[in-house]
């Protein structure tokens, strides 16, 4: 049996648990994952409904109708975006960065591409460990 994976916001108001990541990790760069994450992309991966529960905090929980019948749960206190969800799908969308353990995957695809930034040029940026100096 798999290890469970638990994950929660920033602030810890929210946490919860999942047994498996039931879907492939993807990027999206849709121009709604960039707003709501404010961020080139959002990491993201799906869960079946019967293997995610909320553990923690669901009285911090909000949740925002982004487009027709996709809502995103976020935390009323730090504002992190957890998951997301369309009622009608077996299974939600979690926000992978939000996971406080190691899933063992990695992405296999970057998605909404049509959407992406044309500033979003990585390879040859300079990286470094922690702070630039």
């Amino acid at each position: 049996m798999k290890e469970k994976l638990r994950g929660s916001c920033l602030c810890k108001a929210i946490e919860y648990e999942l047994d498996s990541l039931d879907m492939p990790i993807s990027h999206c760069h849709c121009q709604t994952c960039r707003k709501a994450h404010a961020a080139a992309f959002a990491s993201t991966a799906g869960v079946m409904r019967e293997h995610f529960r909320w553990i923690k905090g669901q009285g911090h929980l909000s949740r925002y109708e982004s487009s027709p019948g996709k809502f995103r749960h976020f935390c009323t206190v730090c504002g992190s975006h957890l998951m997301a969800e369309r009622l009608a799908q077996p299974h939600v969308i979690v926000r992978v960065a939000t996971l406080d353990d190691d899933p063992k995957m990695t992405p296999q695809a970057h998605i909404w591409t049509s959407h992406e930034q044309p500033w979003l040029e990585h390879e040859s940026v300079k990286k470094y460990p922690q702070w630039q100096t």
